[in-house]
Formats: C-alpha cells, sequence, structure tokens
C-alpha cells in the first residue's frame, strides 16, 4: 500500500495543477476564500465501505495535503451510474463532489450542475487520458468538465494454452486454431466490427446529431463476413444471459469478448493461462480491418452550485489525479485512466487489455440524445445475423435496411 505522506508529494502537485474553471487565480479570489468548509461528496458504497477505503484515505490526505483549510466531509451513497438522475432532482442541494458516468453529461451540463474544466485541467486531461477519454468529458459545446478515473469499454480475454501472441492480433487465426465466442445480437458488442471507418456516427467528434448515422459502402462487405463467422464451425454464440462466459467455463471456447466486470471469473476459470489483449483484426472481401469497442469513462465533478465551490473542484482534482486512481486501484482494483499508471498494472492481463485498448482499438461511446436512436435498429440487425437470417445473397440489401432503420429512428 502506497505510503500516503509519499504519495502526497507527487499528487498534490498535480492536483494543484487541475484547477476548475470556477477556481480563478486571483489573489483577490485567494483572500475571499472560505477556510471552512462542508463538502458533501457521491460515490458508490465500495468506495467508502471502511475507514481505509479509498474515499476516506483520499479525504484524509486531501486534508493533510491542504492544512489552510478545515473540511469536513460528509460521504453518501450514489453509486455513478446514478449521479445525473440524482443530482437533476436538486443541483443546488447535490454533493459538492460525485462520480459520475461520462454519458451523463449532456443532462449534468443542462442542469447547471457540472463545473467547467480550467485551461490547466484541460491540459492535465490531454496529458493524463487516451483521446477516447478526453472526449468522453467534452460536452456538446466543446468545453471540458469532471476527471476521467476509469475507462469503460470491452476488450478479449483469452486461453494463451491456444493461442500465441501474434494468434491473438488477427480473429482468422484465431478461429483457424480454436473457438472463439461472441455476442453478434448484442448492439454494444457488434458494432465492433464496423467502427473501424466503416459506420461514421455524429460527426467527427461524435456530438453533431444533425450529421446522423451511416455507413459506408464497404460495411455489406463486414456484414458477409459476419455471416461466415456465425456459420464457423469454431464460432460460439455469446448472448446477454452470460453464454460466453459459461463456454470458457465449461472449456466449449477459448476466447470471448467482453469488459473488466468479469475478469474474476475469467481468471478462474482459466487458472494459470489466463489472458486478455486489445482487440484484433479481420480480413473481409474488401479489405483488413480493426475491431474497435466503443469505450467511456467515469469521471469526478465538483458542483458549481456549492457553497465552497473552489475548495469542491480542488478536491474533485484531488481525487481524478495520478496518484489518487493509483491508490484506487491498490486499494480496490478499479483500472486507471491515467496512461503513465500502466506500469503499476502491468501484471493484471484485464487492467492491461482494458487500458490498451482504450487507446489503441476503440472510439468514444455518442451521449447526445440522437444515439438513443441507435440501439434498436443495431439489435434487430444483430438478431437477425445470430438467427441467420441474413445470407451472402442478401447481405448487402439488408445492411441497406439497417441504414434505413438509422434514417427512421432519428426523423421521429
Amino acid at each position: 500500500m502506497t505510503n500516503i505522506k509519499k504519495m502526497l508529494g507527487a499528487g498534490i502537485a498535480v492536483a494543484s495543477l487541475l484547477g476548475f474553471a470556477a477556481c480563478g487565480s486571483s489573489s483577490s479570489t485567494k483572500s475571499s476564500e472560505p477556510k471552512e468548509a462542508k463538502l458533501t461528496v457521491w460515490a458508490a458504497s465500495e468506495d467508502q465501505a471502511k475507514s481505509d477505503s479509498w474515499l476516506p484515505t483520499m479525504e484524509e490526505a486531501f486534508k493533510k495535503a491542504h492544512p489552510e483549510y478545515k473540511i469536513t466531509f460528509k460521504n453518501a451513497v450514489v453509486a455513478p451510474p446514478d449521479a445525473s438522475k440524482t443530482v437533476k432532482q436538486d443541483a443546488k442541494a447535490a454533493a459538492d463532489v460525485y462520480l459520475f458516468a461520462n454519458d451523463q453529461l449532456g443532462d449534468l451540463v443542462q442542469a447547471n450542475a457540472i463545473g467547467e474544466l480550467s485551461d490547466d485541467a484541460v491540459a492535465q486531461v490531454k496529458q493524463q487520458d487516451a483521446e477516447p477519454l478526453i472526449q468522453s468529458v467534452t460536452a456538446q459545446n466543446g468545453k471540458m468538465y469532471g476527471v476521467p478515473f476509469t475507462g469503460n469499454t470491452w476488450f478479449m480475454y483469452y486461453d494463451k494454452s491456444k493461442f500465441t501472441d501474434e494468434d491473438v492480433k488477427s480473429l482468422d487465426a484465431m478461429l483457424a486454431k480454436g473457438k472463439v465466442a461472441f455476442n453478434v445480437a448484442n448492439a454494444w458488442y457488434l458494432p465492433g466490427f464496423y467502427l473501424d471507418g466503416n459506420m461514421s456516427l455524429f460527426g467527427e467528434k461524435s456530438n453533431d446529431g444533425k450529421a446522423g448515422i451511416k455507413l459506408s459502402d464497404k460495411a455489406a462487405a463486414i456484414t458477409k463476413y459476419l455471416v461466415k463467422l456465425v456459420a464457423n464451425k469454431n464460432f460460439v454464440m455469446d448472448n446477454d444471459e452470460g453464454a460466453g462466459l459459461a463456454a470458457i467455463q465449461n472449456h466449449t471456447a477459448d476466447a470471448f469478448f467482453s469488459g473488466s466486470w468479469q475478469a474474476n471469473d475469467v481468471k478462474k476459470a482459466l487458472g494459470a493461462n489466463y489472458a486478455a489483449a486489445q482487440l484484433p483484426k479481420f480480413k473481409t472481401e474488401a479489405g483488413e480491418f480493426q475491431m474497435k469497442s466503443f469505450a467511456g469513462s467515469k469521471a469526478v465533478a465538483y458542483n458549481p452550485n456549492s457553497k465552497a465551490a473552489r475548495i469542491a473542484a480542488k478536491f474533485a482534482a484531488f481525487l481524478g489525479s495520478k496518484e489518487s486512481q493509483k491508490k484506487y486501484y491498490e486499494l480496490q482494483n478499479t483500472i486507471p485512466s491515467d496512461k503513465s499508471l500502466a506500469d503499476i498494472v502491468k501484471g493484471d492481463p484485464a487492467a492491461v487489455a482494458q487500458m490498451n485498448t482504450i487507446a489503441n482499438t476503440s472510439v468514444l461511446q455518442p451521449t447526445i440524445a440522437e444515439m438513443g436512436s441507435f440501439w434498436d435498429p443495431t439489435k434487430t440487425f444483430g438478431t437477425a445475423l445470430a438467427n441467420k437470417e441474413i445470407n451472402e445473397g442478401n447481405a448487402a440489401a439488408k445492411t441497406a435496411d439497417w441504414a434505413k432503420g438509422f434514417e427512421a429512428a432519428l426523423s421521429k
């Protein structure tokens, strides 16, 4: 466990840079800054369950780093997925600092419940995170809010007794040597085959609703590839009920695609042969493409309505700092988003795979309201693939119908 005093030397310097827009640097602002503050902090129950859990640990570290303040922390259980819903009930009465999932960003900005990052904070996040995570805290107005502390995506687990390091770079090479499971019918996973330049979601920055959802002229070739994949004797159909993990556990599959939430189950099933990697490439009649997963983040924010907004912003910055992420991983195995922490997770296959996937084989999952029109047409299309209703003969027409489904959904 990292010594707190040793940690503060580097960590506080980083956190100090992470000033927020509400936290000006003028002497007049500093002189009027309150010296006492009561900060309410929202986080998941596991983050605060014990006195030595991550959140209380970092609160004590922050107090030691800032003896000029007299801070009383009050913690409450509001997990990141629930932050927006709870904050919006009354932004002025909500927590001073909270953790949130980035797909809530638009709602939080609209509710005036999240503070904008300052120039220093923007520079820090850009230094700290891969591009998809930088974009994950960039709102439709082009401004940045919140500091990512972990990513969210899916990657590949595999049995390393079946596949070499070179094999796992190619899905086709893997299918030639072992059995691979994939959830074709799931609308979060299926796009992984189309996102390497063959599916455009709401413009270059994924935040232009008017740009819509477009499929390239090579998308039909990818659909044909998927038809062949589903028919391959070495393909195992995963589903939302966990068929892929079950196949790994009973050794009827040698690889499958999921996220860090299933790392412990996969590790238990594969034992010494447990491995994970970023996504592979695959070859179609239209060329070779890289599988790419949707990525997002969980981040730390402060409430601009706080009575002690400046101190809240400093603490939010501290919670998102490199050293805080390091402590989070050490205490609770939360995979950091900070690229410079790659060395501390190098013995953790899932953590390495997640960080590599976000950096190299992912795209930002759009968070604008129009993204709601994406899921149903994609699930319908994926289900048709899984049920073998799509074949090589009708692949082009079915792909065109999928594109029309997006247009129809967006026009409602």
